[in-house]
């Protein structure tokens, strides 16, 4: 527990502005969750009330680098190596596969969007690296977390970045190195994926990237509710090539969501085909 209340009153200004400005949607029933967190880093940043980090953050000039400090504290990095790996390996197979032996006149894009600390765009990698389609296909990952994009960039894990739960393919071990309880991952596959720093509600910071074949955006819309959600798919779905496909976590659906994609199987797995 902290030694900073939160009222009722100072919980939803700041739940509002961290909703405004993340897209994360805290409940009453998360107040203290919150409370803990935002207590954490305003301690750090020097504040001896809620109130008064609501307005420092709401409106001084430098309340906008305070607030990225504040996100790295509230993003969720939970993620692993392989995580959901059926779906990727059928992504690559029946997705990235076909448009990289296709030969066009640029490599497929593909963005690991909220890549968290960078398991999801490493494992991809490898799943192209595998079938030798490493160099012929353009990764890019992002985050909003600077802290998260920096333990990304290093490629170095601890021991849960491989679960007991995950199957592990083998070809894992020719580019992960076991250094005491470290995982390393090799060079080749960091070098192979170009980390950029995103917010999924800055339309502006999405259109510089460009446009993508393949974005996959997994496990993240849960925490938002349905009328942000909605603004985030659609300027993912503006961000890809006609007939290209967004993926989204096994347990989510974009059915409710009402977005012109339509939804396909592909070996096993679901991704919603933006039309071409």
């Amino acid at each position: 527990m902290n030694g900073l209340p939160m009222s009722p009153q100072v919980f939803a200004i700041l739940g509002a502005l961290i909703e405004e400005k993340l897209g994360i949607h805290y409940g009453p029933l998360d107040k203290d969750l919150l409370g803990d967190k935002i207590a954490m880093r305003a301690v750090e940043a020097g504040f001896d009330s809620l109130l008064d980090y609501y307005y420092y953050l709401r409106y001084d000039p430098a309340g906008e680098a305070e607030f990225d400090a504040l996100a790295d504290v509230l993003v969720v990095g939970e993620t692993y190596l392989f995580r959901e790996l059926d779906q990727l390996e059928a992504l690559v197979r029946d997705v990235l596969l076909p448009l990289a032996e296709a030969g066009g006149p640029r490599r497929p894009r593909i963005w690991s969007a909220a890549c968290a600390t960078g398991e999801e765009p490493y494992s991809i990698a490898m799943c192209l690296a595998d079938r030798g389609l490493l160099h012929q296909v353009e990764i890019v990952a992002s985050d909003l977390s600077t802290r998260s994009l920096a333990a990304a960039r290093a490629g170095a894990y601890g021991p849960r970045a491989l679960r007991s739960q995950v199957k592990v393919p083998p070809f894992a071990w020719r580019f992960l190195q076991k250094n005491g309880e470290r995982i390393v991952v090799s060079e080749e596959i960091r070098k192979a994926v170009d980390f950029r720093r995103i917010n999924l509600l800055d339309g502006d910071s999405i259109g510089k990237i460009g446009f993508f074949d393949v974005i996959v955006c997994r496990n993240v819309l849960i925490y938002f509710q349905d009328s942000t959600a909605r603004r985030v798919i659609d300027m993912l779905t503006g961000a890809l090539f006609p007939s290209g496909a967004l993926l989204v976590g096994v347990s989510e659906s974009l059915l409710r969501l009402g977005t012109a994609l339509r939804c396909e199987e592909r070996g096993g797995a679901f991704v919603y085909r933006k039309a071409g």
